[in-house]
């Protein structure tokens, strides 16, 4: 693993998730001339999306109502930018299913950046965060942004200043991490706590999951057969999240290397992004990493003609597909089906 070891050696954490990167490609590759994730489906595909029973909290940073209290009041909080204007939710706005809508995110003074806001959702779940897998944490993740110069444009000895400067802030940060005070880590814990707690609620493929034949129509169980079978998009829209958390070329358009800027030396990563899952897909407009793609009728059109753009990267998973008109209408139909009827966030009280 020369071409790892080579650019990661001095970050213990960067070589396990080259080494990751590089595991998946090459399983990719296997899923592939096994056929495909997708057949090997049990005597019934719908277990391999149960939901799980439990969110899942790092024991460095285990749930508690004083951590999720602290970390949504952070998430609203936009002195956590250098304007004071931008919280962590005008981007992740709950009312837009925690992305902001647009194509392409906007930035510090307005700018327009390369990329589209992820979903925060069921991230609690995930790995690799980011669309190019920067992150390995949620931790990590909630800092990203507030720091980043084209972003929030806040350095962490302003974030810490500005916290400070608010005194009804450290009651809530002794409550949440005694003796801890305010720092970069103790503010990245609690966002995080309040992030992992943004799940997806049950939805109606749910329920036809747990044996109710009468939630989801003909259509969509046909666009299922479809997902999970001849078209193969469980391959990597795999698990309850539909996700397999890996990295792939899917042919769009653009100069962006994605998860190839971040691991040299692994062609397969070159303009690989990181595989959304599609829960609530349906409200989640526009699509891909860049928002290139307006509708789900675009994307299925995408992955359809086998990609956009033909690149040596291009992953194996990606081939033209026949797909008639009602394969489309059914594919979209159990997309659908994904969609939940989440309960209410209520606004944070900010302390001042």
């Amino acid at each position: 693993m020369p071409a790892i070891q080579s650019v990661c050696s001095s970050d213990p954490r960067r070589v396990r998730l080259a080494a990751r990167s590089l595991a998946v490609a090459l399983l990719g590759a296997l899923a592939l001339a096994r056929g495909g994730a997708a057949g090997a489906a049990a005597d019934d595909p719908r277990a391999a999306f149960r939901r799980p029973s439990a969110i899942p909290y790092p024991a460095e940073n285990a749930d508690s109502p004083a951590r999720r209290e602290l970390g949504q009041r952070l998430f609203f909080e936009p002195q956590l930018s250098a304007s004071g204007l931008v919280a962590c939710a005008t981007c992740h706005n709950p009312a837009l299913d925690w992305s902001d809508g647009l194509p392409r995110a906007v930035g510090h003074e307005m700018k327009v950046l390369a990329r589209r806001t992820p979903s925060i959702a069921n991230l609690a779940y995930g790995e690799l965060l980011f669309w190019d897998g920067r992150a390995a944490s949620l931790e990590e993740q909630a800092l990203g942004p507030i720091t980043s110069a084209a972003e929030m444009n806040l350095s962490a000895e302003q974030l810490v200043a500005r916290l400070n400067a608010i005194p009804a802030y450290k009651p809530l940060f002794d409550a949440a991490y005694p003796g801890e005070g305010i720092s970069p880590e103790s503010i990245g814990k609690a966002i995080a706590t309040f992030e992992r707690s943004v799940v997806s609620a049950p939805a109606a493929f749910d329920r036809w999951v747990d044996g109710d034949e009468r939630a989801i129509s003909k259509s969509a169980k046909r666009g299922f057969a479809l997902f999970t079978g001849a078209a193969g998009c469980a391959s990597c829209h795999s698990g309850w999240r539909f996700t397999d958390d890996s990295f792939h070329d899917i042919g769009s358009s653009g100069e962006d290397r994605g998860r190839g800027k971040i691991v040299e030396g692994i062609p397969v990563l070159e303009h690989a992004f990181k595989t959304p899952g599609l829960r609530d897909v349906a409200r989640r407009a526009p699509y891909m990493h860049d928002g290139s793609e307006a509708t789900l009728a675009d994307v299925i059109e995408l992955y359809a003609r086998g990609g956009r753009v033909k690149r040596p990267s291009l992953s194996h998973e990606i081939r033209p597909l026949k797909l008639a008109e009602r394969d489309r209408r059914d594919l979209i139909a159990f997309l659908e089906t994904l969609t939940s009827r989440d309960a209410p966030i209520a606004l944070a009280r900010l302390p001042r």
